[in-house]
């Protein structure tokens, strides 16, 4: 079924659905049909109305008659440029209309997807997905179906109306109709294939420009410039290609349209001459309107035919979008307990866990922290220390085995709710490019400009923000580029203790920093761990000496606990890693 529905030329499941979407906003979408209908009514009255005046007014002299005549056909001109107006305001509006809710949608949608779904997927080819294939969508209604429908309509009231004027006439006119549709059918079929590598080839690009952007500093320490400016260059080159491909077909289509509606124009006119100068039987005014009706024909099939190309590229798009929409990755939220107050009891009962299936990473790990307990977990990198973090606030599932948090099952307690009680400082801080205050609060109303500065008197840190040319509300760049990492670090420190958390995580929070930020650091540490349960990730087991319990992790499993002075004492792991860390650093 999947295969027959890629090798149709047509999607008309999406079509459906994009519709379906257009039509929540009734009255504007009936109003385009509306005036569709209309427009297409009055654009077929035209001709007609030319052929009475010249057999009625014109050959027969009414001067007086053919002013008021001429004035008809004035005012049935501007009607239809009203008509014409309305028709694209009004379609433009449920196009946009149909972009604020898609994008409204697919990013309520995604915001929501684990966080195993963006590992996998280049964020090149989620902003694709969110700017440009939505902004495809928008053109099937302002130069696609809606426009279109207007079209198929005037091709039927032709047709109707030259049948009824003379059906010679229109036989000879309407036998060009299935060569036409068979043209037209063959471009669409092209098209499709050239629109889908299009976007493609269009998010691979958004992608390779976004992390070449991003890595920056890595291609120029490297010197690594002219190779990246060539790889840009073949993705451009491949889009200029396909672009020309689009070109190419054009190129083809119109030119042959153009010459089956001159065959159609030519038979018309010997085979209508030739009825007028010798049979009589077709007078001159409907010959200049049937003629006329040839162009009013032939005109919306050519539409057709390039608006076909407008809506299969939306719909191209439309299809990635749906993909997107239609595919569940949110993480299970099933669990209804609510914990007002968490003491801060934490239990890891042969916890299992996999990013790739049947590659653990946890092979089985069990520990306890009471409440109010500081925990470090240290070990040698890819040992599974930062797992445990990702696996603490459900930002992964567990394979197997139980995480607590006073007892409860994390699995049992409602997402949300388990995620205000634990705050996580990562050494990679993430900075949003906005004041400080906000990339505190992150959006947070309730928390005054006031809390956030007597917080940050509290851990030590008043002095560094009000250091910065506008305080708390100092821009700051993308991702933070502006500060140090050490200031990146107090920052994080200050938003999570304005949100007051139970359970603190700090992973590797003070590798990479200056001195005088990892002061500040070891001051705000202290203050925000007192009275909480803490877990600390570090690198420097210099910072972790007094923990209450020191876990050590090797290749995803625990090979030792205890106090500093306890896993000195056992001569192991720990403490061969304790001595090649501490010869290192005199």
């Amino acid at each position: 079924m999947s295969s027959n529905k890629e090798n149709s030329s047509f999607d008309f499941t999406g079509l459906k659905r994009v519709l379906q979407i257009g039509a929540q906003s009734k009255f504007l979408f009936w109003s385009v049909v509306f005036v569709a209908v209309f427009s297409a009514c009055f654009s077929v009255y035209r001709p007609y109305l030319t052929g009475n005046i010249i057999d009625d007014y014109i050959q027969t002299k009414d001067l007086p008659g053919l002013k008021y005549q001429i004035l008809k056909l004035a005012l049935v001109l501007v009607f239809e440029g009203i008509l014409s107006f309305f028709m694209v305001y009004l379609a433009n509006v449920v196009a946009q209309r149909v972009i604020r809710l898609l994008r409204v949608r697919l990013y309520n949608h995604l915001i929501k997807f684990k966080l195993g779904y963006f590992d996998k997927t280049p964020n090149g080819v989620l902003v694709t997905r969110s700017v440009s294939d939505i902004e495809t969508i928008a053109e099937v209604f302002n130069d696609g179906i809606l426009v279109m429908l207007g079209d198929v309509l005037k091709i039927v009231f032709i047709v109707f109306v030259m049948y009824w004027m003379n059906w010679v006439l229109a036989t000879v006119v309407i036998i060009i109709l299935p060569l036409m549709m068979i043209i037209t059918r063959l471009f669409q079929k092209a098209l499709k294939n050239v629109y889908q590598e299009e976007r493609t080839i269009v998010a691979k690009l958004n992608t390779f420009v976004q992390e070449r952007l991003t890595g920056m500093n890595i291609i120029q320490v490297f010197n690594r410039q002219n190779a990246e400016y060539n790889k840009f260059v073949s993705i451009n080159n491949d889009l200029k290609k396909n672009y020309l491909k689009t070109v190419f077909y054009f190129s083809l289509l119109f030119p042959v349209v153009d010459i089956i509606s001159a065959l159609a124009t030519g038979s018309l006119i010997w085979f209508g001459g030739l009825r007028t100068a010798v049979y009589g039987d077709v007078s001159v005014g409907d010959l200049i309107a049937f003629t006329q009706y040839v162009t009013l024909l032939t005109a919306p099939m050519r539409a057709i035919a390039e608006r076909f190309n407008t809506i299969q590229r939306g719909l191209v798009g439309a299809d990635r979008v749906f993909k997107i929409l239609d595919d569940d990755q949110t993480l299970p939220d099933k669990g209804k307990i609510k914990l007002d107050h968490v003491k801060g009891k934490i239990d890891f009962e042969e916890v299992k866990f996999s990013y790739v299936p049947n590659n653990l990473v946890l092979k089985g790990i069990s520990f306890s922290t009471n409440p109010g307990e500081k925990v470090a977990i240290v070990g040698a990198t890819g040992a599974g220390k930062s797992t445990i973090i990702n696996l603490l606030s459900r930002f992964y599932d567990i394979d197997s085995g139980v995480i607590k948090i006073d007892d409860v099952d994390i699995h049992e307690m409602d997402l949300t709710n388990l995620r205000n009680h634990v705050a996580v400082v990562l050494q990679d801080v993430f900075l949003f490019n906005t004041t400080i205050y906000d990339n505190i609060v992150l959006g947070n109303k309730d928390i005054s400009l006031e809390e956030v500065q007597n917080a940050a008197r509290i851990i030590g840190i008043d002095h560094f923000i009000m250091s910065l040319p506008k305080g708390y509300y100092s821009e700051v760049s993308e991702r933070g580029a502006t500060l140090s990492v050490g200031q990146r670090q107090l920052i994080s420190f200050l938003r999570a203790y304005i949100y007051n958390p139970q359970i603190l995580v700090l992973d590797e929070a003070t590798s990479s920093i200056d001195t005088e930020s990892e002061e500040l650091i070891q001051k705000a540490t202290d203050k925000l761990t007192q009275g909480r349960t803490s877990i600390i990730i570090a690198h420097r087991l210099a910072t972790i000496q007094n923990a209450d319990k020191i876990i050590v992790m090797d290749n995803g499993m625990i090979v030792e606990q205890g106090t500093h002075s306890e896993l000195l004492a056992k001569h192991g792991y720990y403490a061969n890693l304790y001595e090649v860390q501490f010869s290192k650093e005199n």
